[in-house]
């Protein structure tokens, strides 16, 4: 029986036509996705789903889809997928990346200009028959100082358009390399340094929990007077009270809001405001970008029902039906090495260097060095996956070395991630067992056998007696229980580790608390996805 796809959006004609063409069943009810109940209704009748942004896909939705197997999002923002629910029932999300980069990239542009240039008012003025010429005076592009926060696929296009209108172009990114700064002919300087120096700055940065209120009233009083601001990233980068405030006051002189806190946007408290201009996110409506998104996902989602090639899967590495059985446990440790990797590190990564020791290094390891780049990066980005993460390294000037080897030591095989910054390198081993299961067995040198938790409370200390009665104690008196704990250390009296399984996250506060105490000297909160 030939698959059966449901496109709930909007798409091309000539998308629909791609699945056609390749033996897939189709669908095309591009008003469904806004009727929430009527696709839980039929939903169980489908493999495949084909959605933009208009459908929701809520783990209701994904309980009452018995038959699915695919997901795909013409786009790249996927926050209306409910990714964990799909995981679960081994539903693949995937998503297109790259096909509308430049799109956005031109619209940020446009809004500066619009912004710099006061377009959409002065066009209201004159068309209302007035003739405000004194009324709007602008500044020029030309020499002024654009400051880049987020330099991936998106803000490095910025960045490089930015540089061809003779702008002084500054960017900050924690994976941005002065290698690939240079390259993109831009200065590479930290976050205070940018708020302070910028005329115009634009958001190009996922919303994650270190990106959230990114820009407030205590970032817009570093800034410079009369700074005018761009996002045409993601809602709820910028506290929009804050930034209003900051425009009445005279402080910012005037933004460019394509995306908000809460969409569709109805209210706002930057609405009204004259120096603001404001569309209802436009950055990736354009005719060749919506195509382009489009095609792509139908050929993806085709392959995959068809022939079980994934591509730019959320969820699923990029492998064949043939090598899944064998690598997708070592996909799996791959990229929970690199997570671990990536949660411990701040500043920016100059190389990794992934090892395959044993039965890995004859694997397909371009697809594990892939789940591994995914899962260090995906702490700054969070839709990145398989195929995105080796572009998105090299991008950032960030060099990947493997390494093979022969069977080196008592496990039939093991893989290590080694993260190099300015400052430090660290590693981290781990294989996996009968079972399937990743186990970490070595962490920055030392040796710990030790499973793979949700979360988990990492801390480096010295050797030293009492850490581990404080570390209880402290726990102890928050209330907070241990569900296991885990030691290890290089030699008497030098350096120790300890990991510490939780049944959920720990507040800011307390792990302040902690990184307070003797001997500590650092703790990290490490969430994985198990």
């Amino acid at each position: 029986m030939a698959p059966r796809v449901l496109v709930s959006d909007k798409l091309s004609p000539t998308a629909v036509q791609i699945f056609k063409d390749r033996g897939v069943e189709v669908d095309y009810l591009p008003d469904l996705g806004k009727d929430k109940d009527k696709l839980l209704e039929v939903i169980g009748q489908y493999d495949g789903l084909a959605i933009r942004s208009a459908t929701k896909v809520t783990e209701k939705i994904i309980d009452a889809a018995t038959n699915l197997k695919v997901i795909g999002r013409a786009g790249i923002g996927v926050d209306n997928v409910d990714i964990p629910a799909a995981s679960r029932k081994g539903i693949i999300v995937m998503n297109t990346p790259f096909g509308n980069s430049i799109t956005t990239a031109e619209h940020a542009i446009a809004m500066m200009f619009a912004v710099a240039r006061q377009m959409p008012a002065a066009d209201a003025s004159t068309q209302a028959g007035k003739w405000e010429k004194n009324r709007f005076m602008g500044v020029e592009i030309t020499g002024k100082v654009l400051g880049v926060i987020g330099c991936g696929n998106i803000g490095s296009i910025v960045a490089s358009r930015g540089v061809g209108l003779r702008m002084k172009v500054i960017g900050f990114d924690p994976f941005l390399s002065e290698e690939r700064a240079r390259e993109l002919g831009i200065e590479k300087v930290e976050l205070e340094d940018l708020f302070k120096r910028a005329d115009f700055i634009t958001l190009h940065t996922p919303l994650t929990d270190k990106t959230k209120n990114i820009i407030d009233a205590k970032a817009i009083a570093t800034m410079k007077k009369g700074v005018r601001i761009i996002n045409c990233a993601r809602g709820g980068l910028i506290v929009e009270q804050d930034l209003a405030d900051a425009i009445k006051a005279g402080k910012v002189a005037g933004a460019g809001i394509d995306v908000f806190e809460v969409e569709p946007a109805t209210d706002s408290p930057l609405f009204g405001l004259e120096n603001v201009v404001c569309t209802p996110h436009l950055g990736a409506s354009t005719t060749e970008a919506q195509e382009n998104v489009a095609l792509q996902v139908a050929e993806q989602m085709a392959d995959y029902l068809v022939n079980g090639a994934v591509s730019n899967a959320l969820n699923m590495p990029s492998i064949t039906a043939e090598e899944a059985p064998i690598l997708t446990p070592y996909v799996k440790l791959a990229e929970i090495l690199g997570s671990f990797a990536g949660q411990l590190t701040d500043e920016p990564i100059d190389a990794i260097e992934i090892l395959y020791d044993g039965a890995p290094g004859t694997m397909n390891t371009r697809a594990l060095s892939a789940a591994a780049i995914a899962g260090l990066l995906k702490a700054q980005v969070q839709t990145i996956n398989m195929v995105s993460a080796p572009l998105m390294a090299k991008e950032r000037g960030i060099a990947v070395t493997e390494v093979r080897r022969d069977k080196s030591g008592v496990f039939d095989g093991y893989v290590m991630v080694t993260v190099k910054t300015k400052k430090q390198t660290r590693s981290v081993a781990g294989t996996t067992f009968s079972d399937g299961k990743p186990r970490f067995i070595q962490i920055k040198g030392i040796n710990m056998e030790a499973d793979v938790g949700r979360y988990m409370l990492y801390t480096a200390n010295k050797d030293v007696p009492g850490v581990i009665g404080q570390l209880g104690t402290a726990f102890g008196k928050a209330g907070i229980n241990i569900a296991n704990f885990h030691l290890g250390r290089d030699e008497q009296g030098g350096s120790a580790i300890a990991i510490i399984y939780l049944d959920g996250p720990l507040s800011e506060e307390f792990l302040e608390e902690i990184r307070g105490l003797n001997a500590i000297g650092q703790a990290k909160m490490l969430t994985f996805d198990v």
